[in-house]
């Protein structure tokens, strides 16, 4: 089966449409100032059209992306995953993100619900497990329906939510805070959901955890990240 290719009836070079989504999801910026830098770099082309760009190619490569790193974990032993939710006002109302995130700090799933009960819980757990198998350890907070979800599933004797333990989960919100300030908040459930799942495929794949390795060994990762990125969507 031939391949499609995704960029056949564009005018714009692959090149360009990548670096712009690339700008956009990864680094706290508006469409205007993604614009602005194109243009700064000999690229003229307008908000509107990063926008279309981002909407038909970001869940493109956040799938590539997912696809190639779920291929790559299926043959490791998953040690221990760490689960937290946090509140995400859209049009004055409270939507729940939950986030699982391994030993690592890299997030594995991103999960917009309306509730924070036992259901909502099940089906984000249901859906981790099914991409990523089952981890020996599952460490949340105190929120009680972790403990039913868990119980359903069989799964309550790796279930941990002593205090301090979940600080990993916690601190993975932060790029996503600073990227919903930039964005000064989100229209629709549907949105924040597109968005949190390609925002966490593209932060896994550039977050190479500097402070763990050499700088000589951090520019290769960098730069190897970088050949990826601009081989997503290629013929």
């Amino acid at each position: 089966m031939t391949k499609l290719r995704p960029f056949r009836y564009f005018k714009t070079s692959p090149e360009i449409i990548r670096l712009a989504v690339m700008l956009y999801v990864r680094f706290p910026l508006s469409l205007r100032n993604v614009e602005d830098l194109l243009h700064e770099r000999g690229i003229d082309v307008s908000h509107e059209t990063i926008r279309f760009w981002w909407n038909r190619f970001g869940p493109m490569f956040a799938a590539e992306l997912r696809r190639r790193r779920a291929k790559r974990m299926r043959f490791l032993p998953q040690w221990q995953w760490h689960l937290d939710e946090v509140f995400v006002k859209i049009n004055g109302e409270t939507f729940y993100l939950w986030r699982a995130v391994d030993h690592e700090g890299e997030v594995l799933e991103a999960f917009v619900s309306k509730r924070r009960d036992r259901k909502a819980a099940l089906k984000f757990l249901r859906k981790t497990m099914k991409r990523f198998g089952r981890p020996k350890v599952i460490v949340t907070d105190k929120l009680r329906s972790y403990g039913a979800a868990m119980n359903e599933l069989g799964n309550a004797e790796s279930h941990e939510n002593s205090r301090w333990l979940n600080n990993r989960a916690e601190n993975s919100h932060q790029p996503f805070r600073r990227r919903e300030r930039a964005m000064l908040r989100f229209r629709q459930m549907k949105s924040l959901q597109k968005f949190v799942a390609i925002h966490s495929s593209v932060h896994n794949h550039f977050n190479k955890e500097r402070h763990l390795y050499t700088r000589c060994n951090f520019k290769h990762n960098r730069a190897t990240a970088l050949a990826e990125w601009r081989q997503l969507g290629a013929a």
